[in-house]
């Protein structure tokens, strides 16, 4: 088993091989004058179990040609077998038409994946669950719950907590949430007018005097956080938290959060954070790393992946 990565989160692929104990595959990931990839692999691997982790996140086009170029790469080497690990699944929220004449394109992302020579994939709290049949070949959603659950349970008194889906999309993910914790479940009715941009409507559930915990997958703009925050502060919560997975944070979105009322926002290492991210006091990260590493181990073995979230 060796594991490799590109240029867009090389401090995770590194906390997952200090789990895996095993070194860092030796590769350089370059560009020429015109911006060209240029990917050449500096050791064996003919034979290889192939372990690429390459997070799609911003820039997410140049990311993604290079986990492609990587994958052909590691097929011309004659690698054995090539996992992709992507983190965070760029294009994830293009998953259906929502009006015509646009495309789907986290389809075509999953295809330019299976077609580079990637034989299974492993990523980390896909957008949409159906994205998984996007794809021809395995493919193994992890699921970050253990790890904000075992966040949560250290930083509160579950007695007192309610967990709050920001939408109704996201209800099933705040009840998986909320049944591991043994708490409460409300629920955030908003109306989206235009991309981007939110009206938080109502809120569905008991939360007055509560700590109330936002979980999502995905936080881009932060404005639905911010205004869902408000929504519920205003109905008599105590205090809000947000639990997010792929800390996108676009923009304006860190200095959008750390002028909020939210207590605290946490996120996850599957993006690499920015130096803004870091320096906000109200954001804290949460390595993904263990279950990363536990997942990719367990591939390489042919063991059981989906008992980890038993």
């Amino acid at each position: 088993m060796k594991v490799f990565a590109g240029n867009s989160n090389r401090q995770l692929a590194e906390a997952i091989c200090n789990y895996l104990n095993v070194p860092l595959g030796r590769a350089s990931v370059r560009r020429f004058a015109d911006q060209e990839i240029f990917v050449e692999i500096q050791e064996n691997v003919r034979g290889e179990d192939v372990f690429l982790v390459q997070p799609t996140a911003f820039p997410a086009n140049d990311h993604l040609m290079e986990l492609l170029i990587m994958i052909d790469a590691m097929r011309r080497s004659s690698a054995r077998r090539i996992t992709a690990v992507l983190p965070y699944f760029g294009y994830a929220r293009q998953d259906r038409r929502a009006s015509g004449r646009t495309p789907i394109s986290a389809k075509l992302v999953a295809n330019l994946i299976t077609e580079a020579g990637a034989d299974r994939v492993m990523t980390l709290d896909l957008h949409a669950g159906q994205i998984q049949g996007f794809f021809d070949i395995p493919t193994d959603n992890l699921f970050a719950l253990p790890v904000l659950t075992r966040d949560i349970k250290s930083h509160y008194d579950l007695s007192n907590v309610v967990v709050v889906s920001p939408d109704v999309g996201g209800v099933v993910r705040a009840r998986a949430l909320a049944k591991r914790l043994d708490c409460l479940l409300a629920i955030v009715d908003k109306r989206r007018d235009r991309p981007g941009e939110s009206e938080v409507m109502n809120i569905i559930g008991d939360i007055a005097g509560k700590d109330c915990l936002l979980i999502d997958d995905i936080v881009d703009s932060g404005g639905t956080l911010c205004n869902a925050a408000d929504a519920m502060l205003a109905k008599g919560a105590a205090s809000v938290t947000a639990y997010i997975t792929h800390g996108v944070l676009s923009g304006g979105a860190v200095t959008r959060v750390t002028s909020s009322k939210l207590r605290e926002l946490v996120i996850t290492d599957s993006i690499q954070p920015t130096t803004a991210v870091l320096s906000a006091h109200n954001i804290r990260i949460v390595t993904t790393a263990p279950l990363i590493g536990e997942a990719i181990s367990r591939t390489a073995q042919e063991e059981s992946v989906s008992s980890l979230f038993d």
